[in-house]
């Protein structure tokens, strides 16, 4: 099955909000064993989501589109998808006695333009939306399929996952297209597109894709159009090949956290952990805390950004600051030291560096930042020059640290 995605909003092609709706509705489909063929985003205005509708259903006969049913003039998908079908739009009083029912448990009035929510294409099948107002809506005819969702990103996964996936289901012809990752850091694309080399022929007809951010490089391999149990075996025996290729730099599969991965490390040795944080300021402690359970071992963080804080709280000596900077080996290792005696734990780990945009010079420039991890007695500092813009060059280093302690704890005895 092959369909396509529209999503509906100005605030999408204006940049004001993130379209992660596309992005869930690919990955779920493509576990479902649809083929997403195209995805487009347009504004709020009749003539673009008609146009954009019409033109999807004329190449595959099937969409999906996200936006637009709220109760408020620029909500308009519902509208125009029923003009395209020739259906008009009718009172469904079952969905106004829920809408209703709905505002009675808030303990408010229903606004009167809430009602336009229960108004549905005539023979619609009307998909119910328990986390919010606008129900999403099934429009079939003469073989073609328009899924009309919520655009709230919540509201859309659930009516995703308990009425259009289960529908789905029951076209389908039992094959999927299924994904699975390798996750890696601290290693360049390109350097790990050597070290893989040319598995393409080994995994056919699976497809290996490589995946840079700001966390390191994912290798996405997928099956297409197989049978499940076929998929999964042939996933599970590239995803091995893929692990042994990466060796050290390769840290877990799918959506694997490293902070999770480092926090298991230290559960293991029953050791605590204490961050120093400078230029990431108190990212990298977020990074640990937003991990479940991270509290029997992350103890917690000092955010030492001003030169003061360093040396009256971590204990650098201020001439190891005037003479080298606050930017450097020497202070980045008294940083680690002094926070993890300050709090007599096991491991410390601290940052300083460059975020920018200003701040750079010719020896030192911005995306410089200095790591150290401590493990026991065991220190290992390093020095990276991080591209991209400040929110960028912050999560890289917070990944970086990270790393660093996975792998100085790996070597350990």
């Amino acid at each position: 099955m092959k369909l396509e995605v529209v999503t509906i909003g100005s605030e999408l092609l204006l940049g004001q909000i993130i379209d992660t709706n596309a992005a869930e509705l690919g990955r779920a489909l493509a576990g479902a064993g649809v083929e997403v063929v195209r995805h487009s985003s347009v504004a709020d205005r009749p003539d673009a989501i008609r146009a954009a509708v019409a033109e999807a259903l004329d190449r595959t006969g099937f969409v999906i589109t996200t936006g637009g049913l709220g109760p408020t003039r620029d909500d308009m998908t519902k509208k125009e998808v029923a003009a395209l079908f020739n259906k008009p739009l009718r009172l469904d009083a079952a969905v106004l006695r829920a809408l209703e029912e709905r505002f009675r448990r808030l303990g408010r009035a229903m606004p009167a333009v809430n009602r336009t929510q229960a108004e549905v294409p005539d023979g619609a099948t009307v998909l119910a939306n328990p986390r919010g107002t606008a129900p999403g809506l099934w429009v079939e005819d003469r073989g073609r399929v328009v899924v009309m969702l919520p655009g709230v990103p919540s509201e859309m996964r659930g009516l995703l996952a308990e009425e259009v996936l289960p529908r789905l289901a029951e076209r389908s012809s039992g094959v999927v297209v299924r994904s699975r990752t390798v996750r890696t850091t601290g290693v360049a694309e390109s350097a790990l597109a050597e070290r893989v080399g040319a598995i393409e022929d080994d995994i056919a007809p699976l497809t290996l894709a490589y995946l840079p951010s700001t966390e390191g490089v994912e290798l996405r391999v997928t099956a297409w159009g197989l049978r499940a149990d076929d998929a999964e075996r042939r996933l599970a025996a590239a995803t091995a090949q893929l692990r042994e290729r990466a060796g050290e730099d390769g840290y877990g599969e799918d959506g694997t956290d490293l902070a999770a991965v480092v926090l298991e490390q230290l559960r293991a040795r029953k050791a605590r952990l204490v961050v120093a944080e400078s230029c990431t300021g108190g990212l990298l402690s977020g990074r640990i805390t937003a991990v479940p359970g991270a509290s029997d071992v992350f103890i917690g963080g000092v955010v030492a950004y001003d030169n003061v804080l360093k040396s009256g709280t971590l204990d650098v000596r201020p001439e190891l600051l005037d003479k080298h900077g606050a930017v450097s080996e020497q202070v980045v290792r008294a940083m680690a030291e002094g926070v993890q005696r300050q709090f007599a734990v096991d491991a410390a780990l601290a940052v300083t560096g460059i975020a920018g945009p200003t701040g750079g010079t010719a020896e030192k420039p911005v995306g410089t930042v200095w790591l150290a991890a401590r493990y026991g007695a065991d220190v290992r500092a390093l020095r990276r020059i991080f591209p991209g813009d400040r929110g960028e060059i912050r999560a890289r280093a917070s990944q970086a640290a990270l790393d660093l302690l996975r792998r100085l704890i790996a070597a350990a005895p």
